[in-house]
């Protein structure tokens, strides 16, 4: 399989590798916590970020080639960009990371309540 025929997702803390012709899963890696994860796929490299850290993946296999903890960041939303990428911009990360954070300010609220 060559990975132009994957379709990287990021969720709940780790990125899984989806056939794009069948939507079959081909891999899947555990990266940390269960938090929002941003991946990326520029010049055969696999990019993900979870938990204020960043990881370099193998992207046809999953296996982690490197991981930086960006220790001293916290572990906040964090975006990746390259030389190579399409500029799009992060509004969508930051309007899902906004709604998760709406969304369990409600639940503590009707708990207290």
């Amino acid at each position: 399989m060559k990975s132009s025929e994957l379709i990287f997702v990021g969720i709940k803390g780790s990125v899984v590798a989806l056939n794009h012709a069948t939507g079959q899963q081909e891999w899947t890696k555990r990266l940390k916590g269960s938090d929002f994860v941003n991946v990326t796929f520029q010049n055969g490299m696999l990019l993900a970020s979870c938990s204020g850290e960043i990881f370099c993946l193998d992207p046809l296999t999953g296996e982690g080639l490197w991981h930086n903890p960006l220790k001293g960041f916290g572990t906040g939303l964090a975006t990746i960009a390259t030389a190579h990428s399409d500029g799009s911009s992060p509004a969508p990360v930051l309007a899902a990371k906004r709604r998760r954070d709406e969304e369990a300010a409600t639940s503590a609220a009707v708990a207290v309540g």
